[in-house]
């Protein structure tokens, strides 16, 4: 997963919990803007963590696995 994966899938994650990018800026302390670059892959400095910054507040976390060419069941499950 790179990068741009990532932020489409915060994104995603935002938008279900129908949070805004100010919102969601204003409770980080970090601007609005950056969360925005963030999310269409525009921004390549957004450091490691300030994506755990993110996924933390959408109740979410990085987990490190060994590299699989086998899907997990989780990804089965949710379509990717």
């Amino acid at each position: 997963m790179d990068y741009l994966e990532l932020g489409k899938i915060i994104r995603e994650l935002r938008q279900q919990k129908k949070i805004s990018q100010q919102q969601m800026a204003d409770h980080l302390a970090m601007s609005r803007t950056t969360i925005n670059a963030f999310e269409l892959g525009r921004s390549g400095d957004v450091g490691l963590r300030k994506v755990m910054k993110m996924l933390d507040y959408l109740g979410y976390e990085v987990s490190i696995r060994e590299k699989s060419p086998f899907p997990t069941f989780e990804e089965l499950r949710d379509g990717h």
